[in-house]
């Protein structure tokens, strides 16, 4: 599909070393616009939404954060520890404000699996339906997050 000028400059604003030091794309030589469609598909073939996904990463992050840097137990089978990082990160997205750079693992210990997020994370996939370019050492792969997560559809 064709990018809009727009979605280009947000594209230039993923690469390695503009924000951070791996930048947003990995491997991934598509257009951005093309990753965001393929990531879509995925979650809507598995009836779920980006908005719920989020709500879920964020729901255990705040649950997580009573653990002071331990990992705590979350509805009974998950166990989180929030992490801070001293600094903060402008979404190559635009818009205000800053995200802290706050790293929250996720064990689910029924499926002994574990996914690791950051409030960027949050931030990419709640407003903008992104989970990082295939390759990328930060990806978060729809499909697995949604399995992980447990995240069921919406009503």
């Amino acid at each position: 599909m064709k990018q809009s000028p727009q979605f280009q400059h947000i594209q230039e604003q993923m690469r390695p070393g503009v924000i951070t030091l791996d930048g947003f794309l990995g491997t991934d030589s598509r257009n951005l616009i093309d990753i965001l469609i393929e990531d879509d598909g995925t979650v809507r073939r598995l009836g779920r939404t980006h908005r719920a996904i989020a709500r879920k990463m964020q729901y255990l992050r705040d649950q997580g954060e009573a653990g002071l840097g331990e990992f705590i137990t979350v509805d009974d089978h998950f166990e989180v520890r929030v992490d801070s990082v001293r600094g903060k990160l402008p979404s190559p997205f635009g818009g205000p404000g800053l995200y802290q750079k706050v790293n929250t693992i996720v064990r689910n210990t029924a499926q002994e699996r574990e996914i690791v997020f950051t409030d960027m994370h949050i931030h990419f996939i709640r407003d903008h339906g992104f989970y990082e370019g295939k390759g990328s050492p930060f990806r978060l792969d729809p499909e697995e997050l949604i399995e992980v997560l447990e995240v069921h559809p919406e009503a």
